[in-house]
């Protein structure tokens, strides 16, 4: 259970500070990658022990990072296909499966994603960030775009990153009501 944590602009102690807010999700390391979307990450490991799966973690160009939370279930099979295709692995871990499969096939491998997941992927080149999450939501992924991109796996760190842009932040009596009614 990792916390991942992100937004557009922000320093590193502006991400420290939320993922405080959340820090049980991921006692085991924790990391942050700078950009046009910057990363943090609070490691709970699981299937790797290895410290070269820590995240923030980059491909071999450097162009893209990703953080993550979850399991993908066929993450093997994944990677034994990329490797028959000539990629080259330097962990055992899901996470940078699934880094390979977006730079191999973009936004067209989530379909071949079998487990529960939520990530963030940043695109230093092209300045973008692609996030994405499994179609049951198990693993949850808050965002707000007020400001610029701000996300989170738990909403407190949102809000977080969201009070130190400055924004006055309450409660729109509407929405819940909303809420409330529909879940």
């Amino acid at each position: 259970m990792c916390g991942i944590i992100g937004a557009q602009g922000a320093r590193q102690e502006v991400l420290a500070k939320g993922l405080d807010a959340f820090a049980y999700r991921g006692p085991d390391a924790r990391g942050f990658a700078e950009g046009p979307c910057a990363l943090g990450h609070a490691r709970l490991s699981i299937i790797d022990l290895d410290p070269r799966s820590n995240q923030p973690m980059s491909d071999r160009s450097g162009r893209y990072a990703i953080v993550f939370n979850g399991e993908i279930y066929n993450f093997r099979e994944l990677r034994d296909e990329m490797r028959r295709e000539g990629a080259q692995f330097r962990t055992l871990s899901d996470t940078e499966v699934l880094l390979e499969a977006y730079v191999r096939w973009g936004a067209a491998m989530l379909p071949r994603l079998r487990g529960m997941f939520a990530f963030a992927i940043s695109d230093t080149r092209e300045k973008r960030v692609f996030l994405a999450r499994d179609h049951a939501g198990i693993k949850p992924l808050y965002y707000a775009t007020a400001g610029g991109l701000a996300f989170a796996s738990e909403l407190k760190g949102v809000v977080s990153l969201l009070r130190a842009r400055g924004m006055d932040l309450h409660i729109d009596a509407h929405a819940l009501a909303l809420y409330r009614a529909f879940g």
